[in-house]
């Protein structure tokens, strides 16, 4: 029995002008899996209902209600739900610069991905309920500094953060602008690999399937277009999506809500 309650409402996003652009992610009942990705952000999320599964490129951690699971940034990572395995959580989306803001200016990495600890979920808990019903946000931005402080210091480590593995090989193609209108087989060519070589070097070196990295750019691409105030139709045909419905599916599997529910909750 989970220690603590989610709200009684569908999923919602999220976004904040204060705490450098902090988002948060709210969820019940969820049980759609999120494919191998990553996030600039530390994702701290407190699990309500159910065990919160992350699959790591190491080993699969497992989070269960009334625990804190986090994730580093740029940290590749997969959520295995299943139809019958329900969870109810709230995931705070921090800046890295905000982190080391909290932290008194150093850097932080969690080597702990699960953390059990009452006092500190139900200060996290008191912050969500707050975000969710636009509390004086001034005061907030004071006790999330807080309550993410006492976070980085009693579970963080003060080291720089881990990247990952070096992308040599592909950093031109991941910096530049090709992820629009990605082939396999033309990339691979232009390597002088066979596709079936490339994908092996590409997963090796990002930890993601070509085609999970390059719509998983183009996902996050949107996000600034909706912020500009571009309609869905727009947003899909000019990140080479097929129509709307398309990318408002791939838009869902990895953010967890649609990009109508995203633009209505700032």
């Amino acid at each position: 029995m989970s220690r603590t309650s989610a709200e009684n409402s569908p999923s919602k996003y999220y976004r904040f002008a204060f705490c450098d652009g902090l988002e948060a992610l709210s969820a019940r009942n969820h049980n759609t899996p999120f494919p191998a990705h990553f996030h600039p952000t530390f994702n701290i999320t407190l699990v309500y209902d159910g065990v919160f599964n992350t699959k790591l490129q190491d080993r699969l951690v497992l989070a269960p209600s009334g625990t804190i699971l986090i994730t580093n940034p740029h940290e590749i990572h997969a959520n295995p739900f299943t139809r019958d395995g329900n969870v109810s959580f709230f995931t705070f989306y921090v800046s890295r610069d905000f982190m080391e803001y909290c932290n008194n200016g150093h850097p932080v990495y969690f080597e702990q991905k699960t953390i059990d600890d009452t006092r500190l979920f139900m200060d996290m808990h008191l912050l969500s309920v707050q975000l969710s019903s636009n509390s004086d946000f001034r005061q907030l931005e004071n006790e999330l500094r807080t309550t993410f402080a006492t976070l980085a210091t009693q579970y963080g480590l003060n080291r720089a953060l881990e990247d990952g593995k070096k992308r040599i090989l592909f950093d031109e193609l991941l910096t530049g602008d090709h992820f629009e209108k990605f082939s396999l087989a033309d990339a691979a060519k232009s390597f002088g690999i066979d596709k079936y070589k490339f994908l092996r070097l590409f997963k090796d070196e990002t930890g993601l399937t070509p085609n999970n990295y390059f719509i998983y750019r183009r996902i996050e691409q949107s996000k600034a277009m909706l912020a500009e105030g571009k309609d869905l139709l727009s947003v899909a045909i000019d990140l080479g999506f097929y129509d709307a419905a398309h990318y408002a599916n791939h838009f869902k599997k990895f953010t967890g809500v649609s990009p109508m529910n995203y633009t209505s909750n700032k």
